[in-house]
């Protein structure tokens, strides 16, 4: 039991897996509805970023519950083309976290972790992207001016 709260590690445990769950599950609806906005053509920059930062939150708590396990250096992103097919990568993506809820389910917390930091690399260059966009048409409004 820890002396100041009264709660045992074990108990304390539960509730960041309970916490882990729920944010990869929150990730995974934020992909779902980015998905089907971008099949409309319409803006998903807030939807991937709440997936995101969702994403980010899981990475924090596993890294709470593993600190003796770092990430490993054989975690990388296959980095296709420089193109970037919005709808794709979040397809891609959506299966990644589908995999971590699996896995957090068979309480394969390492492979889980790996997938989920996979997943937020995907994410990333999403975000990379969208920046960018955002800067050249900053750029075009102010050069038409």
């Amino acid at each position: 039991m820890s002396r100041n709260t009264g709660v045992s590690k074990a108990s304390g445990t539960k509730t960041k897996l309970e916490k882990l769950t729920r944010a990869v599950t929150s990730a995974m609806k934020y992909l779902e509805i980015s998905i089907r906005v971008a099949s409309k053509g319409d803006d998903v920059r807030d939807l991937v970023w709440n997936a995101a930062a969702n994403l980010e939150y899981a990475l924090f708590l596993f890294s709470i519950m593993h600190q003796d396990v770092p990430k490993s250096s054989s975690w990388r992103l296959t980095s296709a083309s420089k193109e970037v097919e919005v709808e794709s990568i979040l397809a891609s993506t959506r299966d990644l976290v589908a995999k971590a809820e699996n896995e957090i389910k068979a309480g394969a917390l390492h492979e889980a972790r790996k997938i989920t930091w996979m997943a937020r690399g995907h994410l990333l260059r999403l975000q990379e992207f969208f920046e960018k966009q955002r800067k050249l048409e900053r750029a075009a409004k102010k050069s038409s001016q």
